[in-house]
Formats: structure tokens, C-alpha cells, sequence
């Protein structure tokens, strides 16, 4: 080979090695420079020695000079200025270098130099120049101005994610003049950050005494391009752009950024999707979001975010960034982006029990907002936790129940909760308004749907029982007679053997969740008591009840003014409530249902005799109202048929209809006629002569009745010789055939000794001769009847 040749290719890759050289020198003094700047503190410069060393007053006027509008554009321009000298270093210096990759000769340098040098070169100039080139678009573009509901909104959302005492301050003013993003961090953030670390640093010689205002601003550029610099781990920049609502340039300068930096993805990430948010595309935040998680403890931005209010580091720090996120989700509105993203969450949670019940129970809250009851509910069975549970098992309850999605409410299986279910419709039954509230209602179909029928026959014997003591109304009277009748039904779907329900004592009370316990005179609260007597009603007993209700029901609609204490009122009290409103036939069914005596009906229907028959016009055409109500054979309207003659035909009636033993009902009708110096009607005495005459007599002489006492003996003794016998019921009068016959001498002899104690009044000495006279008669024929009735024992 030729000499020349071989010193032509020597000379050409020394010539190389010399161009190589020098590109990796200029890049390494570009490096260095912006290293240089890039260090945390600032001691090799001289002026910061100078400016802690003056007084505080001075200290403070240069904090005001550097926090005005002026000074602000001034570092904006320095840093624009040396941004885009770098930017165009940088940029020929990459031309540059490409240039030389391409005309290298890769025989002179060697394969594995021209690769060496294409990694130490390029990878180290392009990310400069892409940075600088960042900074120098942030002093071009613009900040716009933000509305004061937007700024409202986003302070909402920064103390929700526990960010308002961070570097991103939410702007309280706007500027006059339009402001680029470099000079709006640098008034928020750079600068009180760039005040802060001049004021920390150590004190200077006190010799040192005068300022150097070029190397002071020159200083102040660097720190800012250092604050801005894309790849600096403290955010700050994009952290101000988010606190001051800068959404679009925010989302400019992410793209920007994202192909080739790699240093606080995740808080880009995450700031990204807050952008969506606010944007309205709430599936591609949740997305940037679940990228963003996978780097929470990784960089400073989001150890921030997760840290709790005392500064110390929770033990899972992704769960906690899931936490602020779902917050953040359910301040803005996203119900279905927080159910996915906890759902997300669940499985970082792992056997974090605590964490398990926080975040299903999240779940199911936003699905029952949003109407998924059959998502709501399935959520509810897997939280962990019993006392969440029950909550969330308490609140399903009453927001189906406000939104009447009851058949939801009662077809769910509550597997392992049915106790707890009905435990909670029962309280809220027991401590709500029965008529705006129908959970008796759902409790009773909760119970049917799972054939449970004595259960819900309890359940609605308790609503009648309540409906009647609470609901004084006659729509409550409705509900009442319905609620038992829905209660029979239910017995009478059991077998026979156990159709019975239990029944609290008269007078026990439920007890109520919340309730205050009761206290005695001195304020002391009062014992429980250890023993509650219950009673067992069958059948036959539900029945009762229900007519009793029906009764009620009939009182309210021909008196309405017997609403208010017909409701809980006894059969008793019911029986007395019907004969002040001339319910006869009503009272005399109920008495016989309830297996009462017919006394007071008896009594009541007397007294209003009593009544008509001294009253007036208006009491005659009052009663009218009343009798029709009750079932007469047949009512005579006629002028010569008055009210008072109804109702004395409607006693008599009474009297023959209902006979008992001892002839009780004559004996109080005629009690209270006399009691009230009433005269006896002929049908009554002559009722009375046929089934008791001797308790007639007594009464005449209860009441001083002595004449009709008289009379009466006379007739009596009469009818027991055989004259008009019939009319005392004497089927055999007085011989020697028939069977023994007596009189009731006691009260004869009382009469006698009443009549003779006046032995002045001569009526009274003819009376009681009279009486005697009558006696002496039937002491005659007594003699006769007797000897002749032992002349046949003789034959």
C-alpha cells in the first residue's frame, strides 16, 4: 500500500478524533453550567452573603422589590433571554453533532467508538435542548384569567386533596395586563421560595457590606431556571399551573413533556387528570389517574399528597392516594368513576380488613345513589366489617323505602342478615309517624314473601294496636279494622295448632332505639323491669278485636266527635261510648261478643226514655236520628206515633228479646225509671208482674211506692186464689190439685209496718186494712185448699 495513502486515512481520523473531542467538551460545559445552577444552595455566589448580612428592614424592602409586577417581567425576560440562548446552543450544537454521526467514517473510528460517541453525545444534548426549549414556551405563553366560581371550585377540590397550604395557592387577583406562566410562578411560588432560601443562608463577615445588583439578579435567574427546570423533582411549576387553574397550558406543557422525560410521571399523571375533570372527561381522568398510582411513594409531588395532616408516612401509601382521589371524585360529581376506582382499590387492599369495609362501603353508598339496588345490596354482603354493615343495611331501608322501591326491599335475600333487616324496619316502625311512614306495611310483606305468616300477623296486630292508641282519626279506624282483618288471615292460613300470636301485657311499652330512660320524682332513672307479663291471642281473641274495630269504625261514622277516644278504647268503654250515641243494636252485639252483660245497654236506653219524655220538640227530633239506626220491626212515623213511644217500644222489644235469669234487665230499667221519679209504663209492670212479682214489690217499697205496693199485693193475692192469674205467669192458681203456691210474706209483712207506723193518716190505716182484709181471705182459702188436700192423702 502506498505511504501517502496510509498518511491520508491517519491524518483524517486524527482530524476526527479532534471534532469529537471538541463536541464532548462544549456539552460537557453546557451540563456543568446547568449544573451549577441546579444546586440547592446558592453559597458560591457572593451576594447572598451580602444580603443577609443587612438589617431586617433592608431584608423586607427586597422582598416587596422582587414581589412586584416589574420585577417579575425583569426575571421572566432574563430567564426567556438565556432559555432561548441555550435553546440555541443547544439546538446547532445537535445539528451539529448529527452531522458528524453521519459523515464519521465508521472504518477510521470503528463501530463500537461511532456508537459510544452517539450515546455519550446525543443522549446528553437532546434532553437540553427539549428543556430549555419547555422553559422558553413557558415565557411565551400566556396565563389566562380564571373565573371567580372556577378559582371557588378548585380551592374546593385543592382542600379536599389537603393542598391549599402547598405550593399551589390558589390566585385571589387578577393582573392588569396579560402575564406569561413563567412570571405568574414566579409571583406565586418562585418567588417566595427564592426570598426564603436567601434569608436562610449563613451570615456573612460583617466586613462585607455593599450589594451587587447584577450578580444578585443574575443569581435570581439561575434559582428560577432551576425551579423550572421539566426535570427537577420538586413540580413546582406544574403544581402552580393546577392551583391557578391554568388547565389547558397545563395539559400543552404534560405533552410536551411526556415522550421524553421520565423524572414525576405519576404526578404528571395525576395533574393531567385533574385537567380532564375540570374538561368533563371523567373516563380519561380515572385513567390517568390508575397510572399515576403506580408511582405514589416514588416521587416528592405525591408523598405530599398522602401525607397525613401530623407529616408522618401512612403504612400503605397507595391506599391513601386512593382515598384522595376517591374524595376528589365525590366532590366533583362522579359516582360511577369513584365505584370503579375503589373497585380498583379493593384488590390493593388485600386482607387490610379496615381498608376492605372503607372502600365497599363506598361502593355500595354511590351505587344505591345512583338507583343499582341489586349492585348497592351485593356490595353491602361483602363489607367486612358487622358494624358498617348494619349501617349500610340501615340506610338501604329507609332510601328504598323514602324512593317506595319496596319490592327490591323485600325480595333481596339478606343472607346471614335477616334478623338484623327486620330489627331495623321494626325500630324505624316503632319510632315513625304511622301515617306518613308504611313500614308496618313492608315489615308485614317482608314476612309474607317468606311465608313467615305468624310473624306478619303479629306485625299487623301491633299496627292496629298503635293505630288506635296514636291515629285519632277516622281514616286511622279504617286502617285499624283492615290491619286486623290482614291479621286473621294470616292465622288462618297456620295450622290450628299454632295459629296464636304474642301480645304485650296492657300497658308495656316497646322500647325504642335513642329512647331516654325514664326517671322516678327524684330524677333517678328508673329500673327495667326483669319480668314482662305477655298474653297469647288465638284466633278466636283477633276476631274480637276486629269487631270491636268494626264497631269503632261504625261509632266514628254516626259520631264523628268520638273519633278522639274511640281508637284505643276498651269493649266496655266501647259499650258505653255506643248507648251515648244510641248505637242499641251495636252495643247489645258487642256485649254479646265480648260476653258483657246488657245492663248498661238497658240502663242507657231507659234514660233516654227518660229523657224524651220530659223533653222538648228538639230532643223529639234528635231522636229520631238514633232510632233509625237501630233495627226496629217496624218504625211508625205517624202523627199519632211520637219519638218517646219508639222508644219505649224498642225497650220493651229489648226486654222480650234478651231474657236472662233473675229477670236482671226488668229489674235495672225499672231501678232507674224509679230512681229518676218516673212512673212505670202499664207494659212494663205488667212485663215485670208475669216474671217477678215479689222484686217488684221490693222495688215499690225501695222507693216509697206504698199505694202501688198495695195494689200490687192485692192483685198478686188474687191472681194466686185464681183471679187473672195469667198475668203474674201462675200457671196453677191455689187448690187442693194444683201444685203449692206461695206469696212473699217478708215484703208483704215490710209493707204492713211501714203503713202502720203513721197511724194518723187515715189513708194509710184504710191501705193496710185492706191488705189484711186480703190476707185474711187467702189465709181462709189456704185452710180449705189444705184440708182438702189431705181428705185425698187420707183415701
Amino acid at each position: 500500500m502506498p505511504l501517502g495513502f496510509l498518511y491520508g486515512k491517519w491524518i483524517m481520523k486524527q482530524r476526527w478524533k479532534w471534532k469529537r473531542d471538541s463536541i464532548q467538551v462544549m456539552t460537557k460545559q453546557e451540563t456543568c453550567l446547568f449544573d451549577l445552577e441546579k444546586k440547592n444552595d446558592l453559597t458560591p455566589f457572593f451576594f447572598f452573603f451580602l444580603i443577609i448580612a443587612q438589617p431586617l428592614n433592608v431584608r423586607m424592602n427586597l422582598s416587596q422589590l422582587y414581589g412586584s409586577s416589574t420585577a417579575g417581567y425583569i426575571m421572566c425576560r432574563g430567564v426567556h433571554k438565556i432559555a432561548t440562548t441555550r435553546f440555541l446552543i443547544c439546538r446547532d450544537l445537535l445539528i451539529l453533532q448529527q452531522l458528524l454521526m453521519r459523515l464519521g467514517d465508521a472504518v477510521i473510528l470503528g463501530a463500537g467508538q461511532l456508537f459510544q460517541a452517539q450515546q455519550d453525545l446525543l443522549h446528553r444534548t437532546a434532553p437540553l435542548l427539549l428543556s430549555y426549549r419547555l422553559i422558553k414556551w413557558g415565557c411565551q405563553c400566556l396565563a389566562t384569567d380564571v373565573p371567580v366560581d372556577t378559582l371557588e371550585s378548585n380551592l374546593q377540590h385543592l382542600s379536599v386533596l389537603e393542598l391549599t397550604d402547598s405550593s399551589a395557592s390558589v390566585a385571589n387577583k387578577f393582573v392588569s395586563s396579560p402575564q406569561s406562566l413563567v412570571e405568574l410562578f414566579f409571583q406565586e411560588v418562585a418567588r417566595k421560595h427564592i426570598t426564603s432560601h436567601l434569608f436562610s443562608q449563613p451570615k456573612a463577615p460583617l466586613s462585607q457590606t455593599g450589594l451587587n445588583w447584577p450578580e444578585m439578579i443574575t443569581a435570581i435567574t439561575s434559582y428560577l431556571l432551576q425551579l423550572l427546570w421539566p426535570s427537577n423533582p420538586s413540580c413546582l411549576f406544574l403544581e402552580c399551573l393546577m392551583g391557578n387553574c391554568q388547565y389547558v397550558q397545563l395539559q400543552d406543557y404534560i405533552h410536551l413533556l411526556h415522550p421524553w422525560c421520565q423524572v414525576n410521571v405519576g404526578s404528571c399523571r395525576f395533574m393531567l387528570g385533574r385537567c380532564y375533570l375540570v374538561t368533563g372527561e371523567g373516563q380519561k381522568a380515572l385513567e390517568c389517574f390508575c397510572q399515576a398510582a403506580s408511582e405514589v411513594g416514588k416521587e416528592e409531588f405525591l408523598d405530599r399528597l398522602i401525607r397525613s395532616e401530623d407529616g408522618e408516612i401512612v403504612s400503605n401509601p397507595r391506599l391513601q392516594y386512593y382515598d384522595k382521589v376517591l374524595r376528589l371524585l365525590d366532590v366533583v360529581g362522579l359516582p360511577e368513576l369513584v365505584i370503579q376506582l375503589a373497585t380498583s382499590a379493593v384488590t390493593e387492599a388485600g386482607d387490610d380488613w379496615k381498608s376492605q369495609a372503607t372502600l365497599r362501603t363506598c361502593i355500595f353508598k354511590h351505587h344505591l345513589d345512583l338507583g343499582h339496588n341489586s349492585q348497592a345490596y351485593e356490595a353491602l354482603t361483602q363489607i367486612p366489617d358487622s358494624s358498617r354493615q348494619l349501617d349500610c343495611l340501615r340506610q338501604l331501608v329507609v332510601v328504598l323505602c323514602e324512593r317506595s322501591q319496596l319490592q327490591d326491599l323485600v325480595e333481596f335475600p339478606y343472607v346471614n342478615l335477616h334478623n338484623e333487616v327486620v330489627g331495623i324496619i321494626e325500630s324505624r316502625a316503632r319510632a315513625v309517624d304511622l301515617m306518613t311512614h308504611n313500614y308496618y306495611e313492608l315489615l308485614y310483606a317482608f314476612h309474607i314473601y317468606r311465608h313467615n305468616y305468624r310473624k306478619a300477623g303479629t306485625v299487623m296486630f301491633e299496627y292496629g294496636m298503635r293505630l288506635g292508641r296514636e291515629v285519632r282519626t277516622l281514616r286511622g279506624l279504617e286502617k285499624q279494622g283492615n290491619c286486623y282483618l290482614a291479621a286473621i288471615n294470616c292465622l288462618r292460613l297456620i295450622r290450628p295448632e299454632y295459629a296464636w300470636i304474642v301480645q304485650p301485657a296492657s300497658g308495656a311499652v316497646y322500647d325504642r332505639p335513642g329512647a331516654s330512660p325514664k326517671r322516678n320524682h327524684d330524677g333517678e332513672c328508673t329500673a327495667a323491669p326483669t319480668n314482662r307479663q305477655i298474653e297469647i291471642l288465638d284466633l278466636e281473641d283477633l276476631e274480637k278485636e276486629c269487631s270491636l274495630a268494626r264497631v269503632r269504625l261504625a261509632l266514628a261514622h254516626h259520631e264523628p266527635s268520638a273519633v278522639a277516644v274511640a281508637g284505643s278504647s276498651s269493649a266496655e268503654e266501647m259499650v258505653t261510648l255506643l248507648v251515648q250515641a244510641g248505637l242499641f243494636d251495636t252495643a247489645i252485639s258487642l256485649c254479646q261478643t265480648f260476653k258483657l252483660p246488657l245492663t248498661p245497654v238497658f240502663e242507657g236506653l231507659a234514660f233516654k226514655c227518660i229523657k224524651l219524655q220530659f223533653g222538648g220538640e228538639a230532643a223529639q227530633a234528635e231522636a229520631w236520628a238514633w232510632l233509625a239506626a237501630n233495627q226496629l220491626s217496624s218504625v211508625i212515623t205517624t202523627k199519632e206515633s211520637s219519638a218517646t213511644d219508639e222508644a219505649w217500644r224498642l225497650l220493651s222489644t229489648y226486654l222480650e228479646r234478651y231474657k236472662v235469669q233473675n229477670n236482671l234487665y226488668h229489674h235495672c230499667v225499672i231501678n232507674k225509671l224509679l230512681s229518676h221519679g218516673v212512673p212505670l209504663p202499664n207494659w212494663l209492670i205488667n212485663s215485670y208482674k208475669k216474671v217477678d212479682a215479689a222484686e217488684l214489690l221490693r222495688l215499690y217499697l225501695n222507693y216509697d211506692l206504698l199505694e202501688e205496693a198495695v195494689d200490687l199485693v192485692s192483685e198478686y193475692v188474687d191472681a194466686v186464689l185464681g183471679k187473672g192469674h195469667q198475668y203474674f205467669g201462675i200457671e196453677f192458681p191455689l187448690s187442693a190439685t194444683a201444685p203449692m203456691v206461695w206469696l212473699p210474706y217478708s215484703s208483704i209483712d215490710q209493707l204492713l209496718q211501714v203503713l202502720g207506723e203513721n197511724s194518723a193518716n187515715s189513708h194509710n190505716i184504710a191501705l193496710s186494712q185492706k191488705i189484711l182484709d186480703k190476707l185474711e181471705d187467702y189465709q181462709q182459702k189456704v185452710d180449705k185448699a189444705t184440708r182438702d188436700l189431705l181428705y185425698r192423702r187420707n183415701l
